[in-house]
């Protein structure tokens, strides 16, 4: 953990807040924003950053998920449920983007020889944990089966998951990003996936091993810790650990350069997004 913990301890954290955007901000502008952010970290140009941000109704899919055999009825499906959706460029299967969930991208410098996967995991969760020290709980990590998208550092709270966390790596910069469930029904969110894999996959076999979604084993931390947050107070909880880490907090647009990389980045979301579905 202590070397998690020197991640988290970078000298200065660049802040792009973009959780107050709403309804009209695209998943694949958050996905384009982030291999922007890793190439320009990468590439020295920028400090270590972190991104926060908020999509609404949306469904985010991984590349398994494309080779559903019945793809075409899940995507109605959530269409009819009142959800978007988009292929995303990071690990995983399909999880869900609401306005009670906050994302956290932790960007980051590689090392010479290649940061080790699990150190951006271990440095995620610690600064979960870190940021809800004040409640009397234990943040687990590890594989909660039953959940949507299950994997190693599913992040739970006395068996119930109420994050997730992947890895990006692009031009010598890895992003960590979780996904936390703020605020919301959990078992309400897995029961909406769990239709979408109903409709997509209608009991065929497949090679894939899809995620069998029991929604009792997911909630959100409002309900989990018996409080009333709003996702403006977790981002608060964020700023206030990275400072008591030492760290100087930086608020920069993007530059030129970041700006042109973005729109490339963007570009090819959609391109690959038109090709997947």
């Amino acid at each position: 953990m202590e070397e998690a913990l020197q991640l988290l301890k970078q000298p200065e954290w660049r802040i792009i807040d973009q959780s107050c955007l709403g309804p009209q901000f695209e998943a694949a502008q958050s996905f384009a924003m982030d291999d922007t952010l890793c190439t320009s970290v990468g590439s020295h140009l920028s400090p270590a950053v972190v991104r926060t941000w908020v999509h609404h109704q949306t469904i985010s899919l991984g590349i398994q998920d494309t080779k559903l055999p019945f793809l075409e009825q899940g995507l109605k499906f959530l269409e009819s449920m009142g959800y978007r959706y988009l292929v995303r460029n990071s690990g995983g299967l399909a999880v869900v983007l609401d306005d009670g969930v906050l994302n956290v991208s932790l960007v980051v410098p590689d090392t010479e020889k290649g940061m080790d996967i699990n150190r951006g995991y271990e440095a995620m969760w610690k600064l979960i944990q870190m940021m809800f020290a004040d409640f009397p709980v234990q943040i687990e990590a590890g594989e909660i089966a039953g959940s949507y998208c299950p994997g190693s550092y599913d992040l739970s709270i006395e068996g119930k998951k109420f994050a997730g966390i992947s890895q990006r790596r692009v031009r010598k910069g890895v992003a960590v990003q979780i996904y936390l469930c703020i605020t919301g029904s959990g078992a309400g969110r897995a029961r909406l996936v769990r239709g979408f894999y109903e409709q997509a996959k209608q009991g065929a076999a497949t090679k894939f091993q899809y995620p069998m979604i029991q929604p009792e084993v997911m909630a959100s931390l409002s309900e989990l810790l018996q409080e009333n947050l709003a996702v403006q107070d977790v981002f608060m909880r964020l700023l206030q650990t990275l400072q008591e880490l030492g760290s100087r907090l930086v608020s920069r647009p993007l530059t030129e350069q970041e700006t042109e990389w973005y729109g490339q980045y963007y570009e090819s979301m959609l391109e690959r997004n038109a090709r997947f579905l």
